[in-house]
């Protein structure tokens, strides 16, 4: 089997379930050391560990609470130990910008605390993830940001979550930029409608989901795997032409 990543490292955050952690079982499967973080659910992370190991992969989780800004010094103290015991150095090569929170705060309920958290951890975190990244973060790495459909087709039942995901994207633009001369690429990818156990009880509303799909033009939600076939594209060599883009994996949502 090819691993087009094999010997590389990766961290990718908010990795316990969906989206998240079909990105390192996909970058793991491609041959990379996976660091994956969460917050609540250490069940959902020892799982997708046990899962990775069980295909011949390797990786490790580690705890933390993005909404926190202490916490990114701590990620990286336990991210630099453990790469260094198991790889010989704290280098990094692909950091995929995964983690959120519950996004569907409505302008009328929102406050400025849930305002405070949803920024927090979609926006703030990110900026201050990819800062402490960049002394580790091998020359021609990879930084993948994960947006949303959302921020340029924003969601009137989250308006907060559609902020912080356009402030994402000109993240992303900026990073390609300042990183350019290192061989760093910076992208983001923007699923739309997808299948994860996030949105479980929306789908269980049939006319809701009608009424999603038809707005998709190809007719339905999407998988986490075929998200985490884009973030794998755009960690391998092959896509290293790639920079400052936010690719939208929706399926064509609101064509």
């Amino acid at each position: 089997m090819t691993q087009p990543l094999k010997g590389k490292t990766a961290l990718v955050t908010g990795a316990s379930r969906g989206i998240g952690r079909a990105i390192a079982e996909r970058l793991a499967k491609d041959g990379a050391l996976v660091a994956l973080t969460y917050n609540a659910s250490q069940t959902g992370a020892d799982e997708a560990v046990a899962s990775i190991e069980k295909a011949g992969g390797t990786a490790f989780a580690i705890h933390a609470d993005l909404a926190d800004p202490v916490t990114v010094p701590s990620l990286f103290d336990k991210l630099d130990d453990t790469f260094t015991r198991r790889n010989g150095s704290k280098a990094l090569d692909i950091l995929v910008n995964n983690a959120g929170n519950s996004g569907w705060v409505g302008f009328k309920d929102a406050t400025p605390d849930s305002w405070d958290t949803l920024m927090a951890v979609y926006a703030r975190a990110p900026f201050f993830i990819v800062q402490a990244a960049l002394e580790r973060l091998a020359d021609g790495g990879r930084i993948i940001n994960i947006s949303s459909a959302a921020a340029t087709k924003p969601v009137t039942a989250a308006p907060v979550y559609s902020m912080a995901k356009a402030a994402i994207n000109n993240l992303t633009h900026a990073l390609a930029a300042e990183l350019g001369p290192r061989g760093i690429t910076a992208n983001a990818v923007a699923p739309g409608y997808t299948r994860t156990d996030a949105n479980a009880a929306f789908r269980e509303n049939p006319e809701l989901v009608k009424a999603v799909e038809a707005q998709i033009a190809l007719g339905r939600f999407g998988e986490p795997s075929e998200i985490a076939a884009v973030v794998a594209f755009l960690a391998s060599d092959e896509g290293h032409w790639v920079t400052g883009q936010t690719i939208e994996a929706s399926g064509g949502y609101k064509l």
